[in-house]
């Protein structure tokens, strides 16, 4: 029987498919601050731990899914707030279609 560690290791492996799927679907519904990103996922319990997301951010950015631009405050320091671009949420409305026949799938199979 699977311990501990392995069901953690299994459930971060089947996250990890779906991650970015779900960080560009947070930020098609309203450009978000990582803290609004990342609570969002933890509520949904998709993201265990925070320094996961910063990397995957700067790798959407980096493949040009997302951009990024700063928002001054007196109340607090300066917030990077995250948008998708053109090609990102081309690629959200693939990564959609994707999700919904994988998940049918895998659905008809274990069902």
């Amino acid at each position: 029987m699977p311990n501990q560690e392995d069901t953690l290791k299994i459930t971060t492996q089947m996250r990890k498919g779906i991650l970015e799927y779900a960080i560009l679907s947070i930020i098609w519904k309203g450009e978000s601050y990582a803290s609004d990103i990342l609570e969002k996922l933890k509520i949904n319990k998709l993201l265990v731990v925070e320094w996961t997301l910063y990397p995957l951010l700067s790798r959407l950015k980096d493949d040009g899914l997302i951009s990024y631009y700063w928002v001054e405050s007196s109340s607090w320091p300066p917030r990077k707030y995250y948008r998708l671009t053109k090609y990102g949420w081309e690629t959200l409305i693939i990564m959609k279609h994707v999700w919904e026949n994988l998940s049918e799938a895998v659905k008809n199979i274990t069902l």
